[in-house]
């Protein structure tokens, strides 16, 4: 015999899978080589014991031939007495006796029930439990045909085939002397159900009855809203209709229904072994809100700009012919062994969603559901299957029993603000500080209210969209208020995106454009921060919201507007100047909420040294772009994702409520858009001051002049202190030529940077820390 030694050889024989050359057999860990010169060794080792592979070889012959081998036995005892209840012509045959009036279910039974065991992994959806649903069935069957041919107990076995048979005797006797005819039937029926539940759950009957519901359903309702009466003629009343579940429909009904094209998607082969889910309606998702408040917004007492002012998205969704990539999709899946099912479609403004259901592989008996990771695993490989850039797998859909891998679309919608805006999303949900965000990727409009943010951070690549979103935020707030009731603080190192808004009766003096007055102006903030929250206390109220319902009761008492800081660039700030704009911000973030002040801070450089740990944790709600790497996605995000985003305003944002990520197409809105509303808010703030100043001077520059006298004094202090070995507040006043106030708060500075000492009462100076020349050559202050 010709031995071979490669295994490649055999890429073209048809080998046993029990034997060791095939590559999925048991024996395929051990080497070919190796069970060969065993086997060509003239004496066995008395000494080698395999028992594992033993025990191996055994389960996997349970496995493969117990049931081949018991379906062939069932397959030809349903044969054999079906040929002989055929052969018995006129006379009753000797199965007859046994099985009476059920004896041609149970041949029909056993033919199924082998044919089924026979087929193995082919079958489907089977289980063991069949069996004994289907001797349930029968055993029901018969002793219930002998509870109704039998009145009294006979206990006599018939021999002519009526009723049950001996079987149907044997039960039904034993029924109906215990429990009585009637009771006896009923328990009879119970067996029946059953198995018929058991026989139906795991089979594929269980098919059939899926698609019973599906066209029984329907057809109940048509039948019942048909035979109802109306309350009036040709009027039907909301209160005659059932309340059935609402779905909630899309803001655009323009746009096509992505649901619509799930009938479209033609059956798909299967893979070896999966099971064939039961095919129920998958729920439609629901518009998602990102903020839910029932306060009614803030609206200006004024006119607001008009939404013709702004365009409509610039096309319809969905590009891609959605039956074929699904088909795609899962046959890209299948040939790594992952057998599932597409069934939901959903498609938006960047990407087409398709739902993917995981189905069931059945290995060695048993079924196992396929793992969400491995689909996961596999998003470059579909990628590289759909000739698409970047494919985003959300795993799981939240709400929905399947996988959403997110396709992006040939060609890509503009999305407008003006749709979102007037859909009724924003109308009942909008809040109090409204933000337009985009529309998700069934199309439906993203929303959220900056007051539940309550801070916002936006970070993403250069050209991925950072700054139009910045843009579609002010305008959004500024299509919602007034100058009454809502303030900016705007900072634009680049001097590029922000400069434009200058002159509207919204910003607090003028764009900053200079770092160096960025210092002054969250001084300023943290100024207006303590003052609110000293009003709030004097008048016991504990937020703006409730300080603004006190003032419209009380004439004398001012509103207080929103107060929102735009950055467009942190990363230039913190390279200035940044353990004081970190601790600026970081206490702006932590106590500001709930006195009306937010912030909006953008960067185009996620690093940890610009996105800081405290700055994060005071952040809550993050908008990342496309970036670079999944380092800088986790560290806005905390998780992976943005690095697959398409750029152009693909996004992922982050709600404060949720720890998912919703994938967004953010609005676009053009440079002729924004001059529109900045000339209208403009217009009507010359027509309602035109005394009004011209040039608007900054609050914070004469905060930031008062701050520099106050350094200088101190440095002159400190210089005239040095060398002594006590001064008071009199020695200040002399040496400097000021007022005593401003001596008493000099030595209050001198005191909290350690250069003198605690004051020690009874008119004695105060200690001086710093002496001679030492400490000045130390560096110290």
């Amino acid at each position: 015999m010709t031995e071979f030694t490669d295994l490649n050889a055999f890429a073209f024989i048809r080998v046993h899978p029990l034997d060791p050359r095939h590559p999925r057999s048991i024996l395929h860990n051990h080497s070919f080589q190796e069970s060969h010169s065993m086997a060509k060794s003239r004496r066995p080792r008395h000494n080698d014991r395999p028992t594992t592979d033993l025990t191996a070889l055994l389960a996997e012959l349970r496995a493969n031939f117990s049931k081949e081998g018991l379906g062939l036995v069932f397959f030809l005892l349903g044969g054999y007495f079906g040929f002989t209840a055929l052969a018995a012509a006129d006379r009753v045959s000797w199965i007859e006796q046994m099985l009476g009036s059920t004896t041609f279910p149970a041949i029909v039974g056993l033919i199924l029930l082998g044919a089924v065991l026979m087929l193995g992994e082919r079958a489907g959806y089977w289980n063991p439990q069949a069996i004994v649903g289907g001797e349930l069935l029968l055993l029901g069957l018969a002793a219930f045909a002998f509870a109704q041919t039998h009145s009294e107990v006979d206990w006599t076995p018939p021999v002519d085939g009526s009723g049950g048979g001996v079987v149907g005797w044997g039960i039904g006797s034993l029924l109906v002397s215990l429990l009585g005819r009637w009771p006896g039937g009923l328990v009879a029926l119970l067996l029946v159900g059953g198995g018929l539940y058991l026989l139906i759950r795991h089979t594929p009957l269980i098919y059939a009855v899926g698609y019973a519901q599906r066209w029984i359903a329907p057809l109940g309702l048509l039948a019942y809203f048909g035979l109802r009466q109306p309350t009036a003629p040709h009027q039907t009343t909301e209160e005659s209709l059932p309340q059935l579940p609402k779905n909630p429909a899309r803001s655009r009904p323009a746009l096509p229904d992505p649901a619509a094209v799930q009938p479209t998607l033609p059956p798909m082969p299967e893979a070896p072994g999966a099971e064939k889910p039961k095919r129920s309606a998958i729920p439609k998702r629901p518009t998602p809100t990102a903020a839910h408040n029932k306060l009614q917004p803030v609206r200006s007492t004024g006119n607001l700009p008009p939404t013709d002012f702004l365009t409509e998205d610039s096309g319809q969704y969905g590009s891609r012919d959605t039956a074929e990539v699904g088909k795609l999709i899962e046959e890209t899946l299948a040939d790594f062994d992952i057998p599932v099912q597409v069934v939901n479609v959903e498609s938006g403004p960047t990407v087409t969603q398709f739902g993917v259901k995981p189905l069931y592989i059945v290995r060695g008996g048993q079924q196992r559901k396929v793992r969400v990771s491995r689909i996961v695993n596999l998003a470059d490989d579909l990628a590289l299957a759909l000739a698409a850039p970047a494919v985003r797998i959300e795993a799981p859909v939240p709400g929905y029993p399947y996988v959403g891998i997110e396709v992006p679309n040939t060609d890509k919608v503009d999305v407008g603000m003006r749709g979102i805006l007037e859909s009724q999303l924003m109308q009942s949900k909008g809040g109090l500080l409204p933000l337009a965000l985009g529309r998700d990727t069934a199309g439906a409009p993203v929303i959220s209210d900056l007051t539940r943010a309550p801070h916002l951070l936006i970070a993403g690549s250069t050209g991925s969209g950072k700054s139009v979103c910045i843009n579609a935020l002010i305008v959004s707030l500024l299509m919602h208020h007034g100058p009454e009731s809502l303030r900016f603080v705007m900072v634009d190192p680049k001097m590029v995106e922000l400069p434009g808004y200058n002159g509207i009766p919204h910003l607090i003096g003028n764009v900053i454009t200079e770092v160096d007055q960025v210092t002054g102006a969250l001084a300023w903030l943290l100024l207006q921060m303590d003052d609110r929250y000293q009003s709030f206390r004097e008048l016991k109220v504990r937020n703006i919201a409730a300080y603004n319902e006190l003032a419209a009761k009380q004439k004398d008492l001012p509103p207080l507007p929103y107060l929102v800081l735009v950055v467009d660039e942190l990363a230039d700030l913190m390279m200035t100047a940044p353990e004081e704009i970190e601790r600026q911000l970081v206490r702006l973030a932590q106590m500001s909420r709930a006195v009306g002040i937010h912030l909006i801070l953008a960067t185009q450089r996620p690093s940890v040294d610009v996105v800081t740990g405290l700055i994060k944790a005071n952040f809550p709600t993050r908008i990342a772009f496309a970036v670079t790497s999944q380092i800088d996605s986790r560290v806005v995000l905390d998780t992976p994702g943005a690095e697959r985003l398409l750029g152009r305003g693909d996004m992922l944002f982050m709600r404060p409520d949720s720890a998912k990520l919703a994938r967004v197409q953010g609005c676009w809105v053009s440079d002729g858009e924004i001059q529109k509303v900045v000339q209208f808010w403009k217009q009507r703030d010359a027509e309602e001051n035109p005394d009004g100043p011209k040039v608007k001077v900054a609050p914070w520059l004469g905060l930031m002049a008062r701050m520099e006298d106050e350094d200088e004094l101190l440095l002159d202090a400190i210089d005239a202190i040095r060398g002594q070995e006590s001064c008071n507040t009199s020695f200040l006043q002399r040496k400097l030529a000021i007022g005593y106030p401003k001596a008493a708060r000099l030595m209050e500075q001198l005191e909290a940077k350690g250069v003198v000492g605690p004051d020690l009462g009874g008119g004695r100076g105060r200690e001086v820390l710093l002496k001679g020349e030492e400490e000045e050559e130390n560096g110290e202050l």
